[in-house]
């Protein structure tokens, strides 16, 4: 694992504020689960159909229709918690929380409130090369998604579309153990990465698969550490979650603006209530969405139509045999493998496919060197064109040629690139490409000092400069690459050169 040291947060604190405020955070997380039907209906969860196209009886609410669990939703909720090392509870429960809204039809949604299938787990998330904060996982519940409602196609109605109510969601509920906006971003950042590694929800933010409900209030320095001994949440005042946000950087600015609206109101001599509010990022505000309720206040009750769910350890234990390697497990193990920095591990395993890709690259070649082009040059060349690794046209396959051709001294790195870029933009092999193109390095010691033989002969004033300085051995170098249209060993090159001018 990581060699990893746990420090205390870098508190954020409010500039302009008349006095020191603290930020205390905590956020539940609504995940998609990965699953190609419904939590209790065979309805589709693809993304992006017809309106109102995939809808069962069952999520439409029609009298007669029960629900049934769907146990690969199921399946994937144990193993997240296992991905996050939490509590796996063989009895759970599912109950109905009831509130009316045009895009719920039954009234209520099923939820699990009193016995959750996933109880304490933890997010390590790492603030800095080698430094990491404990994010403490409270709970993880099932629970049906909703509808959608639709403002904006008409100016006097609004429309619902079905197709996302019932669709499994697992709720990740943090204790407030976040303290300013930046680690808030890192810690969604980091529980997408690990989701994603699990295959337990695929993470897109845009399309509202993972998104997070923040939970923000302010409180004097040191109350933090007193809720911390005495687990009592009246000391970190009061709190007003920011509902729906499913962008890291409304999340970090949705943060700042809501810890100085309460900082405002509490300064002037107010009380800030607890309530629901939404962002609005094109006026950098937070606004009013409804009273907070209580879990009260929702009239919960067990489903009567689903008996307690209860699963056996030995089926746990099946799951937990076949978890994939995880984010902080493959970065520690491309740094021993690899020799890579902290920092070129990070970047190469922040997406699961990336971590693949270069995996594919470097099995068998020098791993620094294959690190390098996945890297600079084609990470770099997709972002440049806003594609990612998904849609890199050159395969894993053709960069390790590139990699080999490289290692075995067939091409310069000059070359390589030229080789890269032809493969990039034709498709074709990076060994037929060097064949073909008359690319191959010229390591013919004999060719290369007849080169340099030449240079010395024709520049007898730049000989003498150079045996009085030898740093202008370079030119010398330079101009014999140059006649051999970059095709010599520059090694070679270099040691030729040394040699004749004596130095």
């Amino acid at each position: 694992m990581l060699d990893l040291t746990f420090e205390p947060p870098k508190v954020k604190t409010i500039a302009g504020a008349k006095q020191d405020w603290e930020l205390v955070i905590g956020m539940e997380v609504h995940a998609q689960v990965s699953s190609n039907a419904k939590l209790f209906s065979g309805a589709s969860t693809a993304f992006g159909a017809e309106p109102n196209s995939n809808v069962s009886f069952v999520d439409a609410a029609m009298p007669g229709m029960l629900p049934v669990i769907n146990e690969y939703c199921v399946e994937q909720a144990v193993r997240t918690g296992l991905g996050l090392k939490a509590e796996i509870n063989l009895r759970s429960a599912f109950d109905r929380k009831n509130y009316f809204y045009p895009d719920l039809p039954q009234g209520y949604q099923i939820s699990q409130l009193y016995h959750p299938i996933v109880g304490e787990g933890e997010v390590i998330v790492e603030m800095g090369e080698g430094i990491a904060r404990r994010v403490r996982i409270e709970r993880i519940h099932l629970e049906q998604d909703a509808g959608k409602s639709i403002h904006d196609m008409d100016p006097a109605m609004s429309f619902v579309d079905l197709n996302r109510t019932g669709v499994a969601l697992m709720e990740i509920v943090s204790r407030p153990d976040i303290r300013g906006p930046e680690e808030a971003a890192a810690y969604i950042a980091k529980l997408r990465q690990i989701l994603r590694y699990l295959g337990t929800c695929d993470g897109n933010m845009q399309n509202g698969n993972l998104r997070a409900d923040v939970n923000v209030s302010i409180c004097e320095p040191g109350a933090y550490e007193r809720y911390q001994e005495t687990q009592d949440f009246s000391h970190l005042g009061t709190r007003c979650e920011i509902k729906n946000m499913n962008s890291m950087r409304f999340i970090q600015q949705a943060i700042d603006v809501e810890a100085r609206r309460q900082i405002a109101i509490v300064e002037a001599g107010g009380k800030v209530e607890q309530e629901t509010r939404l962002y609005d990022p094109d006026k950098g505000e937070t606004r009013s969405m409804r009273s907070k309720e209580e879990a009260h206040d929702y009239r919960y009750f067990p489903d009567p139509d689903l008996l307690p769910l209860e699963i056996e350890q030995a089926w746990v234990d099946d799951i937990e045999t076949s978890l994939p390697e995880l984010p902080d497990e493959k970065k520690a193990r491309f740094i021993n493998d690899f020799s890579l920095s902290d920092y070129d591990a990070s970047v190469l395993t922040a997406e699961v496919e990336s971590a693949a890709y270069f995996e594919a690259v470097a099995e068998g070649r020098d791993g620094k060197l294959a690190a390098n082009w996945v890297i600079n040059e084609l990470f770099g060349r997709l972002k440049k064109e806003d594609h990612d690794i998904t849609e890199s046209p050159i395969s894993p396959t053709q960069l390790g040629q590139i990699i080999e051709l490289i290692q075995k001294g067939d091409i310069s790195g000059k070359i390589a690139k030229d080789v890269f870029e032809i493969a990039y933009t034709s498709g074709r092999e990076p060994s037929e490409i060097v064949e073909t193109e008359g690319m191959k390095q010229v390591t013919d010691t004999g060719a290369i000092e007849a080169a340099v033989d030449q240079v010395i002969a024709d520049n007898p004033a730049q000989v003498e400069k150079a045996k009085q300085n030898p740093k202008l051995a370079g030119w010398f170098v330079g101009q014999v690459m140059k006649a051999t249209g970059g095709k010599a060993n520059p090694k070679a090159v270099n040691e030729i050169v040394s040699a004749k001018l004596g130095l």
